[in-house]
């Protein structure tokens, strides 16, 4: 039973991805920084505080954790936040992040332009890295929703 659980949490990853590639879901998009903050109408009336939190899941022997844990931001602002992984095992192997948003009506105007979970990310044994998220919050998000946490938790994918 814990095998098929194991095996089916790996399956998730390259689904979420197909999902998000196809679908746009979860702010996951193509578009580059630049021509997206051309477009974007800042809405500096309001102020929505974001929650960074992180989780590894077993399986995986990485610290992962966010930089900040949060800050404000006006929505239509781009916006960096970073992350820091590290391996701290002695051998290679590689994560991917899967990001959750509360509250769930608050993901359909969380838009991540760059994000480390675009992709798997490969560390060395031993190694650390920096992981930054570009991202900024709609300014369609309705006024009710004054904080929202971006949690995100890495998967071990390492070919075995």
């Amino acid at each position: 039973m814990l095998l098929g659980s194991v095996l089916f949490a790996i399956a998730m990853v390259p689904l979420y991805n197909v999902l998000c590639d196809v679908t746009g879901f979860n702010g996951k998009t193509k578009n580059s920084a630049e021509l997206v903050e051309k477009s974007l109408k800042v809405d500096n009336t309001r102020w929505v505080k974001i929650e960074f939190t992180s989780n590894v899941m077993s399986g995986l022997s990485w610290e992962f954790a966010p930089m900040q844990s949060s800050m404000v931001v006006h929505p239509g602002q781009l916006e960096l936040a970073k992350y820091v992984a590290k391996n701290i095992t002695d051998q290679d192997s590689t994560g991917q992040a899967i990001p959750s948003i509360t509250p769930g009506q608050a993901a359909q105007y969380f838009r991540k332009i760059e994000c480390f979970c675009f992709r798997h990310q490969d560390l060395k044994a031993g190694e650390s890295r920096v992981m930054p998220l570009t991202f900024y919050i709609s300014p369609e998000l309705p006024v009710g929703i004054k904080t929202i946490t971006l949690s995100y938790a890495f998967f071990n994918v390492t070919k075995q």
